[in-house]
């Protein structure tokens, strides 16, 4: 049996490096967007749903509290499919996020490109999960040293690394894989549940489900602490005090 899940985690492994190493080139593939109609859904909304910003805030970091996601340069194919996802009901939210299939309804298909190149245009400080507020709180809070071994080695026989698709750090590699990195700590928490118990399945060749029912509780608080703070590039620390990555 052990046997058999390391040759389905390496499996999975390499079909995630095969497929990030691939989409790389496509990094830098222009957006087409109007980057001013996508602010005026922002900002303003569009018939029955309401500014985007009313939830992921007027910078795109997100909203702890609603467990609302940070869609600041997350990647431009990323929200499209989502936002698209979303409307044609592939993917439907719980809790707050529940009006999202239909707020997305509202959206044409040229305005879920606007909206993409428009959040993904943004050039604002990072607005990082506050661990101890969210500990203090109540909230369970993982160990982000032991998230970080899962995040670059994955768990041995069960889970390959979530830098085989989503790059260091969870930075992403467009168009397929989005940044997990300094995305908010809730999400990340419920997202991986959700993954876990297949109530969210729009990911791709099911690989996040495949991966997400090897985690334990703990694996899953121990990864998002450390993914929700974790430095974009190895060339920044974080300044703990005002919870900003700074480059050295």
């Amino acid at each position: 049996m052990r046997k058999s899940m390391i040759k389905f985690s390496s499996s999975v492994a390499l079909a995630a490096v095969l497929v990030s190493g691939a989409v790389f080139a496509s990094e830098e593939a222009p957006m087409p967007g109007n980057i001013a109609n996508g602010k005026k859904i922002f900002t303003e909304g569009k018939g029955i749903a309401v500014a985007c910003m009313t939830c992921h805030g007027a910078t795109g970091w997100g909203t702890e509290a609603m467990g609302a996601p940070r869609l600041a340069n997350l990647g431009y194919p990323y929200i499209v499919k989502q936002l698209t996802d979303l409307a044609e009901g592939r993917r439907t939210p719980s809790g707050a996020g529940a009006v999202m299939p239909l707020f997305a309804q509202q959206l044409t298909e040229q305005d879920r490109r606007d909206v993409a190149a428009y959040v993904n245009s943004f050039n604002t400080p990072p607005e990082l999960s506050d661990l101890k507020a969210l500990k203090d709180s109540g909230t369970p809070v993982g160990q982000k040293y032991l998230g970080q071994v899962i995040v670059k080695y994955g768990v041995s026989g069960k889970v390959s690394a979530c830098k085989s698709c989503h790059g260091y750090n969870g930075r992403g590699a467009p168009p397929m894989f989005p940044v997990i990195g300094q995305q908010k700590y809730t999400y990340l928490v419920n997202q991986l549940h959700n993954w876990r118990d297949a109530s969210r399945a729009n990911d791709p060749y099911g690989m996040m489900r495949a991966i997400a029912k090897h985690l334990t509780d703990d694996d899953i608080i121990n990864v998002a602490a450390y993914l929700a703070t974790a430095p974009r590039t190895t060339g920044e620390t974080l300044d703990y005090t005002t919870r900003s990555p700074k480059t050295e």
